[in-house]
């Protein structure tokens, strides 16, 4: 009896995982066809699809017709797709595709594990690459290049160091920067205030805010003297403000309507749906990742979408799209970062911080424009 019930339970644990399993390739399967039908070219050398009418595997990107979704089969690499006995597409070459995901692969384990700067010189050598094909290669599969990407990676590793309680001194050092001007010099982009102001959480900062009506409802702008720290849509007046001051309790806060003027009628005017870019100077506090985000949701054309699943694949990133669409919820400041611009992948307007409602009325209104 013990013995049944003991099997009985491995049994029920095995179906489990068995589903589970499916369930998870079935997704995996439907992510990699939607990326063929997209002909993404960040997917190059992650895998190869083949068609069984033909015979032949192509890479991702491929410009050719696309076929049936019952006739095609996923593979990880060439190898596998020729030893089902596929061969390879003489216009798209994947084989050769599959050979330059492997530099690039290698580069990123060679900056993610080095101590020190790499120039563009020795990773080159390193993979065995000239400097130029490199660079090109590098820029296109993650979004950056060499040189962005270990800066980017430096200042994570920093803001890591001082959420922890390190003294600036030692994180900066600890990241591999040579000195603290170098570090101070990049603060503004990357940290959004000086290092020492980032560990405090702000103590010692300066913000002017505002609140205007909108066609939206309330609208407060908040900024220090680098830029914008602050956008939001709020009910009241009263409302926004505690919200404000909530979030930057060490600052040293105070409203200035005709001072934030320069902010505000901006914003003003493409919630009232007119034609105009939003330039604006930021100053927020953001991941490495969330940066890149961020600033692929700027170049959104005004009148146009993106999913998430979109931004995701242009940052370098396709696999992130959870942290896209976390990224896009804790977006600071509204409007100047035009995080309403990315939607569902089936088209649903969902997701939005400052309501479904606002984020339908601000597309329709930049479509109209």
């Amino acid at each position: 009896m013990f013995l049944q019930i003991h099997f009985a339970r491995k049994l029920r644990i095995a179906r489990f995982f068995a589903q589970f399993y499916a369930v998870n390739m079935q997704t995996e399967l439907q992510n990699r066809w939607q990326q063929v039908m997209a002909r993404d070219a960040r997917q190059d050398g992650r895998f190869v699809f083949a068609v069984r009418t033909t015979g032949i595997y192509c890479r991702p990107s491929c410009p050719s017709r696309r076929p049936r979704r019952d006739s095609v089969e996923f593979f990880t690499n060439p190898n596998q797709a020729e030893r089902a006995g596929y061969r390879a597409c003489l216009r798209c070459k994947p084989t050769e595709i599959s050979s330059q995901a492997q530099y690039v692969t290698r580069a990123r384990q060679f900056l993610d594990n080095a101590d020190a700067v790499v120039t563009l010189a020795q990773l080159s050598k390193r993979v065995g690459l000239s400097p130029f094909h490199l660079q090109r290669l590098f820029k296109r599969a993650t979004g950056l290049s060499p040189r962005e990407y270990q800066s980017a990676r430096r200042m994570t590793q920093v803001k890591t160091k001082l959420r922890q309680g390190a003294d600036v001194t030692t994180a900066l050092y600890d990241a591999g920067f040579g000195s603290s001007s170098r570090l101070y010099e990049k603060a503004p982009q990357q940290l959004g205030m000086t290092p020492g102001e980032y560990r405090r959480g702000g103590a010692g900062a300066t913000i002017t805010f505002a609140i205007a009506p909108t066609p939206l409802g309330r609208l407060l702008v908040a900024a220090t003297a680098r830029g914008l720290c602050a956008v939001r849509f709020g009910e009241t007046a009263a409302e926004l403000e505690r919200t404000v001051r909530d979030e930057f309790h060490a600052a040293t806060l105070h409203r200035d309507d005709a001072a934030m003027e320069k902010y505000v009628a901006p914003l003003r005017a493409a919630i009232r749906g007119e034609n105009i870019i939003i330039d604006l100077p930021l100053d927020v506090r953001a991941s490495a990742f969330q940066t890149k985000v961020w600033e692929k949701l700027r170049e959104i054309p005004r009148g146009e979408t993106r999913s998430y699943s979109e931004v995701a694949r242009e940052i370098g990133e396709p696999n992130a799209v959870r942290a896209v669409a976390r990224a896009c919820a804790s977006n600071p400041v509204a409007l100047a970062v035009p995080c309403h611009r990315v939607i569902r992948s089936d088209g649903d307007v969902s997701g939005y911080r400052w309501g479904v409602e606002r984020k339908k009325r601000l597309l329709e209104r930049e479509k109209d424009a």
